[in-house]
């Protein structure tokens, strides 16, 4: 691909998110594009983490939105029209100043979502990358929707959109979403991610992975201790409001709220458990952590709620069990414990598994993208890009 400049937007860029897992696929796309010879201007929202450390690269953190404390909270027409007004500035002074050859959305849940309607009358060509369902919560949510008046964003002409599993661009299609161009990339998991641990003795160690979030289904892991051997211990590793802290620890059980890891320090605690569950209740968009326990050579037992069913399979790579049900997940640990075998062929099926889905070729499908958005709609840009400096 020849080089392009990139304006990327969403509402959490790291450091200053929540450790969610769109926002680190976000930031290793524009890691990639970068080291591919792109020029990226990150655009994203004022929210701001304490004690995160300085921006890398090109950050602009000036846009507003309506999310505050894990809700949308009502505001006035005129708080409204203000924060619009805003964004609406930032975004034309960031597409006058940086000179975009193309856009890509990102995680666009409590944004001004009027900002693809914007870009696209601006003739820039988009690109949307779509790993939750704010195509239809973030419409739900918007100011003036709530308030009964029109949306006047032309989705359906605003974007191409690239979704992260077909569950996701299924639910786009059945909450009304009429999109004329899309596509699915399945996001991946980090290469360093595939390197088989150490085998080591059944000792009931169990291990979830994820924010702490009641839609994550953790409360079903911690009931599910109490159907199994006093030694059995489960270690939650993700960050949380301290609310959702709170309601997890008066569950009580041999249960250890290990906090935010990533890097080493998470190939690491999928190293030291047993097997990996995933209880989550809701239909997850993706589903990244059972493939990183996969390539770490740990058996999965997982709900397959969501776009993870479209890659385990029960008996074959893990261990399916119904959301919200602790004691049919103890039945399944149960089943792991006492069969050794069993256990070693959803590690075999794991491994060939887990080298499907890499960061690495989820990012080369995001440059790809890119690249057939700028040819297909400015020919010109594309055949120039690279020659011109940054403004």
């Amino acid at each position: 691909m020849r080089a392009v400049r990139v304006l990327t937007v969403g509402n959490l860029y790291p450091p200053h998110d929540l450790g969610g897992g769109y926002e680190a696929v976000w930031r290793g796309a524009v890691e990639h594009l970068r080291a591919a010879g792109h020029t990226v201007r990150v655009l994203t929202t004022d929210h701001r983490v304490a004690g995160a450390p300085a921006d890398d690269g090109d950050v602009a953190r000036e846009l507003r939105w309506y999310w505050r404390d894990h809700a949308f909270p009502r505001r006035s027409l005129l708080a409204c029209a203000r924060l619009e007004r805003h964004n609406a500035r930032v975004l034309a002074h960031q597409l006058d100043a940086f000179a975009p050859d193309v856009v890509s959305w990102w995680s666009m849940g409590g944004m001004s979502l009027s900002l693809l309607e914007r870009v696209r009358r601006r003739g820039l060509p988009a690109v949307a990358f779509v790993h939750d369902d704010w195509l239809d919560y973030g419409a739900r949510a918007d100011c003036w929707r709530r308030r009964g008046l029109p949306p006047r964003v032309d989705y359906a002409r605003a974007a191409r959109y690239v979704f992260v599993s077909e569950a996701t661009r299924e639910r786009a299609s059945a909450a009304g979403r009429q999109l004329q161009d899309t596509g699915v990339a399945h996001s991946g998991i980090d290469g360093a991610f595939l390197a088989p641990a150490q085998q080591r003795a059944w000792g009931w160690r169990l291990l979830c992975v994820g924010r702490l979030d009641p839609r994550k289904g953790l409360d079903t892991a911690i009931e599910a201790l109490g159907h199994l051997p006093p030694e059995a211990a489960l270690t939650i590793v993700g960050a949380g409001a301290e609310r959702e802290r709170e309601r997890l620890r008066a569950l009580g059980g041999n249960v250890t709220l290990a906090g935010h890891r990533s890097g080493a320090a998470l190939r690491d605690a999928y190293a030291e458990a047993d097997a990996l569950v995933f209880p989550v209740r809701w239909e997850e968009p993706w589903g990244l952590v059972p493939l990183e326990a996969m390539g770490r050579a740990r058996p999965v037992i997982a709900t397959g709620r969501g776009g993870s069913r479209e890659y385990l399979r029960d008996g074959e790579n893990c261990l399916l069990f119904e959301a919200g049900d602790a004691a049919e997940l103890a039945a399944a640990v149960r089943r792991l414990a006492g069969d050794a075998q069993l256990r070693e062929r959803l590690v075999a099926g794991g491994l060939a598994t887990a080298p499907r889905y890499s960061a690495t070729a989820f990012n080369e499908a995001v440059e790809r993208e890119l690249e057939r958005a700028v040819r297909a709609t400015r020919p010109a840009a594309y055949r120039g890009a690279g020659r011109r400096g940054r403004p």
